[in-house]
């Protein structure tokens, strides 16, 4: 005789966690929420997430979005779903070892030092790049690099992806930022290299990276560095999430 699973009756009182996510960022933040939600244990190994419905409306995403979220945590191990009478989406049992989804341990105090140095740097770097007079070739390194970011294969993305915020940073032209840039890159991909590369956040981050590459070629300081910040925000979702 089939057992039916038993629902943690504190999962949405204990689920503070489980707030609204900002439609910017959507993906990133639903999967954080979720995350640290089964991390924190507020719904322990083996127990049934909510219905996807339930789960879509607290969240206040749409249900495509929750599902893309829930597949890349199924991918990473943290979540397994199941059909029939008593199916659903149920938090792993037990949970991945940090060896098998990448992640590691990292010290809390350095995962926000790297966090707010980069949207202090990065920002800032995006408004001036808007305010410079950019050259013909300037202009065009920046569409390249924003185009074989998007055209990158997964092994390779993060090094597209540095590569185009450093020649934001190099159109400038002040000799002291790009070094500062790679500094900071350097810092978040070591973070970024320890967590799995999850497509849908991929798509959303070359979505925005156009989104900069266009203010800035504009001349919109405001656009670009309001852009980046919303860029930077997504990623840093993911990093809590994995990691904090």
């Amino acid at each position: 005789m089939d057992q039916v699973p038993q629902e943690s009756p504190d999962v949405l009182d204990a689920g503070l966690l489980l707030r609204p996510a900002r439609p910017a960022n959507a993906f990133e933040e639903t999967v954080q929420r979720l995350l640290q939600t089964i991390r924190l244990g507020l719904i322990p190994p083996g127990e049934r997430l909510p219905a996807e419905r339930e789960l879509a409306v607290t969240l206040e995403v749409s249900r495509d979005t929750l599902r893309e979220a829930i597949g890349s945590l199924a991918e990473a191990g943290w979540v397994v779903s199941r059909r029939g009478r008593y199916g659903g989406t149920f938090v792993s049992d037990p949970l991945p070892e940090r060896s098998t989804t990448g992640a590691r341990t990292v010290d809390r105090a350095r995962l926000e030092d790297t966090l707010a140095l980069r949207a202090v740097v990065e920002v800032g770097v995006a408004r001036r790049a808007a305010e410079s007079e950019l050259t013909a070739g300037d202009r065009d390194r920046l569409w390249q690099a924003c185009e074989e970011c998007a055209a990158a294969e997964p092994g390779q993305y993060r090094v597209a992806d540095s590569r185009l915020h450093l020649v934001i940073a190099e159109v400038i032209g002040a000799e002291s930022v790009t070094p500062l840039v790679a500094e900071v890159r350097m810092r978040v991909n070591e973070l970024l290299d320890g967590i799995p590369l999850l497509a849908p956040n991929i798509a959303h981050s070359d979505e925005q990276h156009r989104a900069i590459v266009s203010a800035i070629l504009r001349g919109s300081a405001d656009e670009a560095a309001a852009a980046m910040a919303e860029h930077l925000t997504g990623t840093e979702a993911l990093l809590r999430g994995f990691y904090a």
